[in-house]
């Protein structure tokens, strides 16, 4: 077994692969993958702000807290990345069509905008919307603070970390990397993943609005009224969950709970037919990417890997991340590249 060590400070766990997206992927904090980390990290946060201009008439055309100012910065390095990204596509899909290769999602959106014919009608400006908060936003960001949240919570619970990699090891085997056809047969990595989940959803806040008048719990709520659905207060409310607090994942062991919406008081993705429409694949990705790491390290807390815990504090965003970057150091316990390959 290689016995590596080294140095890991995890600020979105794992390094966001654009190669489905893009057609390459991007590892270097020079690349375009850091880039768009970087810059999903100051959307979520602006989006997270509460912003006086948008509640109190007063404020409305004065941009007290920069908020505005700051949208545009983003906005104006999105859209210099994303026409480089569209212009680099538009060299190659040529030579893509001649050779039959496999497209990336860019590819077929762009094909869409182009063909006349079609129902949907996709604009430049739709496709850098798309892009950028249901893609990368939706399906990038969300799922690396997931996975952040949940490998915090196992080394500071080093007994339910160590049920997690026996349950594996038994399953899975030390040959072999966790694979998604595993998952069925993983009843307590599961219970895992919905418990992070419960604790520390990757929507804390959901926004709908009355489409009629209605009446909710004795309120009268008015049609065409912004109403919020608090996910993190439901997962952590005493009336519905046993010490609320604690990370427990075996309370799913008692009670099946569905994460699609189906139990009012667990809402992760949330429900109904606004829900995530990305759940099969965020669920896959966590299972997976959690399962595989813990399968082949031990994860040791701090620079040094002295400490006993790590900080749970939540930071600011829409997709609630930690305030800390989770700093810890990898040893490994399989050599995971023969697996590989």
């Amino acid at each position: 077994m290689a016995d590596f060590k080294g140095y890991l400070v995890i600020l979105l766990l794992g390094v966001i692969s654009t190669s489905l997206l893009t057609g390459k992927r991007c590892i270097s904090e020079g690349e375009d993958g850091g880039v768009i980390r970087r810059m999903l990290n100051d959307i979520t946060e602006v989006m997270g702000t509460f912003n006086l201009s948008d509640h109190i008439w007063f404020f409305k055309n004065l941009d007290v807290q920069g908020v505005k100012k700051r949208s545009k910065e983003i906005r104006a390095r999105f859209d210099s990345l994303i026409e480089k990204i569209i212009k680099e596509h538009e060299e190659v899909r040529k030579e893509i069509k001649k050779k039959g290769e496999v497209k990336d999602l860019l590819d077929n959106l762009l094909d869409i905008s182009e063909n006349e014919g079609t129902e949907i009608k996709l604009a430049g400006e739709h496709i850098k919307a798309f892009f950028l908060l249901d893609i990368m936003g939706g399906a990038t960001q969300s799922p690396s603070i997931s996975t952040e949240w949940a490998l915090a919570e196992l080394i500071n619970h080093p007994n339910i970390m160590k049920k997690a990699v026996e349950e594996i090891d038994q399953v899975v085997g030390k040959n072999r990397l966790l694979q998604e056809a595993d998952i069925p047969n993983l009843p307590h990595l599961q219970a895992i993943v919905k418990e992070s989940l419960r604790l520390h959803p990757p929507g804390p806040m959901i926004i709908r609005q009355s489409s009629v008048d209605c009446t909710v719990g004795g309120y009268q709520i008015p049609a065409k009224t912004t109403i919020f659905f608090n996910v993190w207060s439901l997962g952590r409310d005493p009336n519905y969950w046993e010490s609320p607090l604690e990370f427990r994942p075996e309370r799913f062991d008692e009670k099946q709970m569905d994460v699609r919406g189906q139990n009012f008081q667990f809402l992760p993705f949330g429900s109904g037919r606004r829900m995530c429409p990305g759940i099969s694949l965020a669920l896959m990705v966590l299972h997976v990417t959690l399962g595989s790491i813990i399968q082949c390290f031990e994860w040791k807390a701090g620079w040094d890997g002295n400490l006993t815990s790590v900080d749970m504090e939540e930071g600011t965003g829409i997709t609630l991340p930690r305030a800390n970057p989770l700093v810890c150091i990898p040893v490994a316990r399989i050599d995971p590249v023969p697996l590989c390959m």
